[in-house]
């Protein structure tokens, strides 16, 4: 509220999105990508929107999907260009944005099913975008953290390209505004527990469907056979429980998994690279996990 912004939770969608973009990080020149370029694809008789980031270097190129938060109702490629840009610069990997249909017009489970059907277009169309499609990994922040991982379980259970990596920033696994985290970060950390309500309300308009592991992928009864995670969450963050819970679950369920706490931060934190240490410490720990999990030298 310092400065002087309406929360999202006491605006429409419509506006919500416009003060996101308004907010958006600029590209830094110092990270950024060698050429960008719009795709529209053909999903479910509609054309979803891509923007491929490319790297410096000899194609073909290992490829992350990316998935921008926004609660799944707000964001867009504009508005996650910048750490797009910076992803790409410094893992040295396609990096192809999904800008995935959102809430309340689309609610669930519209996002999901956008973010398989664009995990296994980019494989099937790998030569065409000069991507390797034996090195995929599925990325998102927040809401898009969810649709990493729940592209994932898709995959595993519906068929799709191998992944070898899922890296979730403060990804929301769990339909659940009871945590501890929740409770002590409710308000006065930029992520608000009314604003994960709001949310919510705007994408699940049928809270039955609330244990769905599709929904609430901490919920899931089978974890097994899901790729390798990294997964972040910040101190001050509503989020903060139900990430690490799913960290836990996932290495009970045998999945490997690197889980670290960055103290000190707020949601949100990952694309401050200009002006937070922490998150060009972040992006450098995402960037060295996807190399490494790329096999790249």
């Amino acid at each position: 509220r310092k400065l002087g912004l309406v929360p999202y939770n006491q605006l429409s969608p419509a506006e919500a999105r416009r003060q996101m973009l308004d907010l958006s990080p600029p590209v830094d020149p110092r990270r950024s990508a060698k050429q960008v370029a719009n795709r529209q694809v053909p999903v479910s008789g509609a054309r979803l929107p891509l923007r491929l980031y490319y790297p410096a270097g000899d194609p073909p190129f290992p490829v992350v999907v990316y998935f921008h938060g926004g609660g799944w109702v707000i964001g867009n490629l504009d508005t996650h260009h910048a750490i797009c840009h910076a992803l790409t610069h410094c893992s040295g990997c396609l990096v192809v944005a999904v800008d995935y249909r959102l809430a309340p017009e689309n609610p669930y489970p519209a996002a999901v099913d956008d973010a398989f059907a664009a995990t296994c277009w980019v494989a099937d169309h790998a030569e065409t975008i000069q991507a390797d499609a034996t090195r995929i990994a599925t990325m998102g922040e927040s809401a898009g953290g969810t649709l990493a991982t729940v592209a994932a379980m898709m995959i595993r259970d519906r068929g799709g390209p191998p992944l070898a990596l899922q890296v979730l920033i403060y990804p929301v696994t769990n339909f659940d505004l009871n945590t501890a985290s929740h409770q002590k970060y409710a308000t006065g950390y930029m992520l608000t527990r009314d604003m994960m309500q709001w949310f919510w309300d705007q994408y699940l308009d049928d809270k039955s469907k609330a244990d769905h592991p599709y929904v609430s992928p901490l919920r899931a009864e089978n974890l097994d056979n899901l790729p390798p995670a990294l997964i972040l969450t910040a101190q001050y963050d509503p989020l903060s429980d139900e990430g690490e819970a799913y960290a836990r679950k996932l290495a009970a369920a045998g999945i490997e998994v690197a889980y670290r706490s960055y103290e000190g931060v707020i949601h949100g934190f990952f694309r401050m690279t200009n002006r937070v240490d922490r998150a060009k410490e972040a992006l450098q720990e995402v960037a060295l996990a996807i190399r490494s999990a790329f096999r790249m030298s």
